[in-house]
């Protein structure tokens, strides 16, 4: 109950100040329900045999982070620039292959002429003098009349003194001895018996490969038909590109 005191009105100066005027007013009680939220949330019970959808056994789609896209990405690329690689340098050797032979079949070319290209007139080769021939037959009576045409004149299919090319040149000289050779260098090279090294070479041996060929005379050098401008010369054996064959006919 709420009580509340006014002043009274003075009526004059006489009133006592001690009289009031009182009024009065009363409200009916409230009742408020009091709940306790807190335990309301936490009591809440689920029964055991509750069917929430068969959340334990959805297939849910399993998805790949950033991080794992982009190593994947990076792995592919890395293997990719891989076999780029590996194709780039079978191409590079292939193609590093083809020149080697061009290379080869262009020098080869230059020391065996085609028979077709013009040699020297029969007349002029029937004409050119040969020394004579040594009785003896031996390598060392080969070297020696070998080098008796130093300064012949080379001539590109040529097989006589008149002219000739290298292995026209070590055809003639051991065709005077009794011994036929074949045409070429490279056939030259597997005539006779092979001799293991420059070591163990002695006077009257071919020296020969696919490209070149040669009489030795001793002492590292041999004797042979180099192109037109020095014709047939005695040289060192580094007139041989690559290896060449030791072949000992007699």
């Amino acid at each position: 109950m709420l009580f509340m005191g006014v002043p009274a009105a003075v009526a004059d100066d006489a009133a006592s100040s001690s009289d009031y005027i009182v009024s009065t007013r009363s409200f009916p009680k409230v009742n408020t329900a009091k709940t306790d939220f807190f335990a309301e949330a936490t009591s809440t019970d689920v029964e055991d045999d509750s069917n929430w959808g068969g959340l334990g056994s959805m297939d849910v789609p399993q998805t790949k982070s950033q991080a794992e896209k982009d190593a994947e990405k990076k792995a592919q690329e890395e293997e990719q620039t891989r076999k780029d690689a590996e194709a780039a340098a079978a191409a590079e050797a292939a193609a590093r292959l083809e020149r080697e032979q061009a290379e080869a079949a262009s020098r080869s070319q230059e020391r065996e002429p085609i028979q077709q290209q013009e040699a020297a007139p029969a007349e002029q080769q029937q004409t050119a003098a040969a020394p004579e021939v040594p009785a003896s037959k031996n390598g060392a009576s080969i070297a020696a009349y070998a080098q008796k045409f130093i300064g012949a004149p080379y001539v590109a299919g040529g097989t006589t003194p008149a002219g000739w090319d290298c292995s026209g040149f070590v055809q003639y000289v051991f065709a005077q001895f009794g011994i036929n050779l074949p045409r070429t260098s490279g056939a030259q090279a597997g005539v006779g018996v092979a001799v293991p090294s420059l070591a163990q070479a002695q006077p009257g041996d071919i020296l020969a490969n696919g490209m070149h060929a040669a009489i030795y005379i001793g002492n590292g050098m041999v004797i042979n038909a180099l192109n037109p401008a020095q014709g047939t010369q005695i040289t060192d054996t580094s007139v041989f590109y690559g290896g060449y064959s030791i072949r000992r006919v007699l």
